[in-house]
């Protein structure tokens, strides 16, 4: 379980967070929405301890994730928004790379990278540098180099972004494969990406939980039939 509580944070002047509560329980994929600004980026900082909150904790099993330091590390994978790859790598040399990173045993790395350029449609590319991969093929290999060696806790910032239709739903689908015995926790702006597989949607508005609960609870609360129309209701002009 990971608790976020009592979660405040500004900068410069400007509050983006205020006493944010969340909880996730394993087993379980999140989907945190809201409009460009809303804070989603800046949680998943928090989260993967690229950012320190003003106050407040958050804890993994009763202990916070600062306390619990490498022990913390080792169950998270994190798919960032911003594309920071090595274009004169190989799409192989890139994800055996991540995955030394990750302490996976050396005579493992072949077959848990074949695994994940598998399930985001890669294995063909893997010997092509990064340097000749388009945008969404950038955004799987992220998403592969995420999930190397089956972590525990998974949270992906804007992981869809650049990919055409057909690879969106192939994400989508690979994410929620994966949730049995995870924290998944996908961030985007884009309602699709996450109403049909997320167990729980929290709507965040201004670094304030605006609303959270199942799509069918959230429709039944705003007297309409799909997300979308929530989505629009919550955030308006923000949109």
């Amino acid at each position: 379980m990971i608790s976020v509580n009592n979660l405040s944070l500004s900068f410069g002047g400007t509050t983006l967070f205020s006493r944010v509560d969340l909880q996730f329980t394993a087993g379980n994929c999140y989907g945190v929405i809201g409009a460009n600004g809303a804070g989603k980026s800046t949680l998943m900082n928090i989260l993967t301890l690229g950012l320190k909150q003003d106050s407040g904790e958050v804890l993994w099993n009763k202990e916070t994730i600062e306390k619990a330091g490498w022990d913390y590390r080792t169950i998270l994978g994190y798919m960032p928004q911003q594309q920071g790859l090595y274009d004169s790598f190989r799409g192989l040399d890139f994800l055996c790379y991540i995955a030394s990173l990750k302490d996976v045993h050396k005579k493992n790395i072949k077959g848990e990278v074949t695994r994940v350029a598998k399930i985001v449609n890669l294995n063909d590319r893997m010997n092509d540098r990064l340097l000749s991969y388009s945008g969404g093929m950038k955004q799987r290999i992220l998403l592969a180099s995420a999930i190397l060696g089956d972590p525990k806790l998974l949270i992906l910032d804007e992981p869809t972004a650049g990919l055409d239709p057909k690879e969106r739903i192939r994400v989508r689908e690979a994410v929620k494969s994966m949730a049995e015995d995870k924290i998944i926790i996908f961030a985007t702006h884009v309602v699709s990406d996450i109403e049909t597989i997320a167990d729980e949607i929290i709507l965040l508005k201004k670094g304030i939980i605006a609303d959270r609960g199942r799509v069918s609870d959230l429709c039944t609360k705003f007297n309409c039939d799909d997300l979308e129309t929530v989505y629009m209701k919550v955030f308006g002009d923000d949109t």
